[in-house]
């Protein structure tokens, strides 16, 4: 079993910036998955979940990919060490606002397109205001 746990949600101002964390824990994730696939995705109000970015850990050399929408504006990183991701989001838009995921998977994810993940963790908000 992995759980993963996000943080650094907050309520912000346009343009600011700020980072999420998430966590993971799990016999299955230190034995099989820090050679895989995290992502980060995010739901807004009224609309469906949508990936944000990847990241390939391990053997996947770190790769990472990005949706068209954060691509420039955020930077998502991995420590094996902590067993942690990060999300660094700069020049937040109010359609940045949302509950953000963080995710895992069992195998690489190779391009920039939608993949199903078969971990999931709460979710953590965060709010751009105008």
């Amino acid at each position: 079993q992995v759980e993963l746990l996000e943080s650094g949600g907050d309520s912000v101002q346009v343009g600011e910036s700020l980072k999420l964390s998430c966590r993971a824990s799990g016999d299955d994730f230190e034995t099989k998955l820090r050679s895989h696939c995290m992502g980060w995705f995010r739901q807004a109000p009224g609309k469906e979940r949508e990936w944000i970015a990847y990241i390939n850990g391990g053997r996947g050399g770190g790769s990472k990919h990005y949706t068209d929408s954060v691509r420039g504006r955020f930077t998502i990183s991995q420590d094996n060490v902590k067993n942690t991701i990060a999300l660094e989001m700069s020049g937040l838009k109010p359609e940045d606002t949302g509950s953000y995921f963080c995710a895992a998977r069992r195998l690489w994810c190779l391009d920039s397109i939608p993949y199903d993940f078969t971990y999931w963790g709460q979710g953590t908000q965060v709010t751009v205001s105008s």
